[in-house]
């Protein structure tokens, strides 16, 4: 989108922004029918008690078309205990995400969400223009340069797609905080010892364009800009997303994914204002900044998210309810594995041919 605007610039009249408008209708619209072809969630069937229906999805997504599959059988049986359970407990409010047993799990959601914006992946999104120009970089190479970060952030996000669950969410979450204060704390080194400060009012008379640093060390601003960008894309930008409705049992989930995805929200407004005035005040030290957050939440990630790549949202209410773990805590988080092999044997082979296999499957139902 961003090419097809850049090249829309250079046409004159209405059609100039009338064209990119009009373009963005096309995904909106491919997405809405193949929405209409998509199946219900058999979670979501089986509370309407269109049971049924939930076991057809269930035997489309896990049986491979063979309703007597084992692991259908084993997943439909969990699914109807559950349900049963949630009716139990149906006065459902935000309350109950502060609530001793649920408090824990609600602040590593929230902060997953708040980590993700506080990595500076917004900074490079929204001003990229400003690092760039102060990287000595203008004009159509300015724009040009500055798309290449959307292009990198496209095709970085493929591989976590294909294998985020083979690598787990600990993993990568831990990786990607690590790289990204590295490239952070580089950006900040290489502007403080060979760059100086901007003519007063800033550069091309944008004060937030308050640094100046030119030659072979300008290139490497880009390009550790550039690995900055790749980085989430493949650890923080999916994992994100995808983590935090994991944590949650299906009564409150709903309302806990509206809550974290608030706090996302509230902190790329808040980076939005705050950004522009920090470049203008503090200079390259925004680098800093950022790059102490994300030295900040690698230690946070490591004692207290828990792994919860190939587990059940029974297994997963177990690690946060365990009675030998930590009160209110459960599991402790570096004690917790990847099971995404168990997972796709359990897909494959169902509940009681794992155990046979000497695998073991933990339930836990917890008022």
């Amino acid at each position: 989108m961003f090419y097809i605007s850049y090249g829309c610039s250079f046409i004159k009249g209405t059609a100039a922004f009338r064209i990119p408008w009009g373009l963005q209708m096309i995904p909106a619209i491919l997405l809405f029918l193949g929405m209409m072809l998509l199946p219900e969630s058999p979670r979501w069937l089986a509370r309407k008690d269109r049971w049924e229906e939930c076991h057809a999805v269930l035997t489309l997504v896990h049986g491979h078309g063979d309703p007597d599959s084992p692991f259908v059988q084993s997943e439909f049986e969990e699914i109807k205990g559950m349900c049963e359970f949630e009716r139990q407990n149906a006065d459902v409010s935000f309350m109950e995400l502060i609530k001793p047993n649920m408090i824990n799990r609600t602040h590593v959601g929230v902060f997953t969400q708040i980590w993700s914006q506080l990595t500076g992946m917004n900074v490079m999104m929204y001003y990229i223009t400003y690092v760039f120009a102060m990287a000595g970089l203008n004009g159509n190479n300015l724009l040009v340069s500055s798309s290449i970060q959307y292009v990198i952030n496209v095709f970085m996000t493929i591989p976590a797609i294909l294998w985020l669950d083979r690598w787990g969410r600990r993993p990568t979450l831990l990786i990607g905080a690590a790289l990204m204060a590295t490239w952070l704390y580089a950006n900040a080194g290489l502007m403080a010892a060979h760059g100086h400060a901007a003519p007063p009012g800033g550069l091309n008379g944008t004060p937030a364009e308050s640094w100046e640093i030119s030659g072979p060390p300008s290139k490497a601003v880009i390009a550790c800009t550039y690995l900055f960008v790749a980085s989430y894309a493949i650890t923080w930008g999916p994992a994100s997303w995808v983590y935090p409705p994991e944590l949650f049992p299906l009564r409150v989930r709903g309302k806990a994914n509206a809550l974290c995805t608030s706090f996302n929200w509230a902190f790329n407004f808040a980076l939005g204002w705050f950004v522009p005035p920090a470049f203008e005040n503090i200079k390259w030290q925004v680098y800093i900044v950022f790059g102490v957050f994300c030295t900040a939440m690698f230690i946070h990630v490591y004692f207290m998210f828990p792994e919860t790549a190939g587990k059940t949202l029974e297994d997963v209410e177990a690690i946060f309810t365990d009675p030998a773990g930590i009160p209110y805590i459960g599991i402790p988080a570096w004690k917790t594995k990847n099971e995404f092999s168990r997972g796709a044997t359990l897909e494959q082979v169902g509940f009681d041919e794992e155990k046979k296999v000497g695998g073991t499957v933990h339930h836990s139902e917890t008022a």
